[in-house]
């Protein structure tokens, strides 16, 4: 870089920092950005993500001028700097690449066999007609249960039982659907 031009970018690069000038950010901004932005993408970044890179470090220009030392480096160099830490920092963020695709979680599950389905459709009917077959009480406390995921001493908060009540009620519920469920297929039985 010449020295005239160099000397013009530090007092772009004080103008900035000393009175916000947005006339100087903008002749600094044309110039750095296209450069930094093709540095980025020979570094192989993602256009997008080289972009993003790019308005951070003009960014980091515009807010933290002052930091720039002519003494010490350039103001390219400086800025170029700053745009291999941030690229730097995104691959570090960027966990992407330790996703194995074929990883089996990512895969879809294979349809459920047909005669499982249709055992499990019978399960639950016979499940859902033995709960229709329990007292009021008892079906309520089985539905904040395993339906509403509530615990047996927020159960016995919420509806003012003491909590040895709603466990005892839950456990006689348990035992009537076994016995219903062991006794007849199709629970017609009365409690």
């Amino acid at each position: 870089m010449k020295p005239k031009q160099q000397h013009r970018f530090v007092s772009l690069a004080r103008a900035v920092a000393d009175n916000r000038d947005q006339a100087a950010f903008a002749e600094l901004f044309d110039h750095f950005a296209p450069r930094i932005n093709s540095y980025l993408r020979r570094l192989l970044l993602e256009p997008g993500q080289a972009e993003e890179v790019t308005q951070e470090v003009m960014i980091v220009l515009w807010h933290k001028a002052a930091l720039f030392d002519p003494a010490k480096s350039s103001l390219g160099t400086w800025l170029f700097r700053v745009a291999r830490n941030r690229r730097i920092d995104l691959m570090r963020r960027d966990k992407s690449d330790l996703l194995d695709p074929e990883d089996p979680i990512f895969q879809p599950e294979e349809p459920e066999a047909a005669d499982v389905a249709v055992d499990a459709e019978q399960r639950d009917r016979r499940i859902r007609a033995a709960l229709s077959h329990l007292p009021e009480e008892q079906m309520e406390l089985v539905r904040k249960a395993f339906y509403l995921g509530l615990s047996h001493s927020q159960i016995a908060e919420d509806t003012g039982l003491p909590l040895g009540t709603v466990k005892s009620r839950i456990r006689l519920a348990f035992a009537r659907l076994r016995k219903a469920l062991d006794e007849d297929p199709e629970v017609d039985t009365e409690f």
